[in-house]
């Protein structure tokens, strides 16, 4: 029996730790946002119209496993990058405007790739930007 509590001590020790050092692997990582000041301004003020379910289905297929299924920033390749992903429920990021959502996910910027070549369809574009939009709280 206290073979059995020592080792569920022991689990959950060892699980705490785990959390606290992913924490702090996010925590060390720079903050996404320098690509603002290099955005053509015509991005600014672009809009356009989405379909969610579309742009659920392409966030899956291409953002997920950087940006989580939740888009905060928790996919299974964010730990191992230099700039935390974002998280696309918060409130800055839900400030910046439609074109502005639109520039980085074709453009993309240092360590977030450019999708221009992946995601060719305008539609689609503007998809990702309504699912990305979907993920507020």
């Amino acid at each position: 029996m206290k073979t059995s509590k020592m080792l569920r001590i022991t689990t959950i020790t060892m699980l705490m730790l785990l959390f606290v050092a992913a924490g702090s692997v996010f925590a060390q990582q720079k903050q996404p946002g320098g690509w603002k000041a290099n955005m053509p301004a015509k991005y600014k003020t672009m809009k356009g119209k989405g379909d969610v379910a579309a742009g659920k289905e392409l966030y899956i297929k291409h953002c997920k496993s950087c940006h989580g299924p939740k888009g905060l920033g928790d996919g299974p390749k964010a730990a191992s990058m230099k700039t935390f992903p974002g998280d696309f429920s918060g409130s800055k990021f839900q400030s910046y405007s439609d074109g502005e959502l639109y520039y980085i996910t074709v453009i993309g910027y240092e360590e977030m790739p450019a999708y221009e070549k992946k995601v060719t369809d305008d539609e689609d574009r503007w998809a990702l930007v309504a699912y990305m939009r979907s993920l507020k709280k």
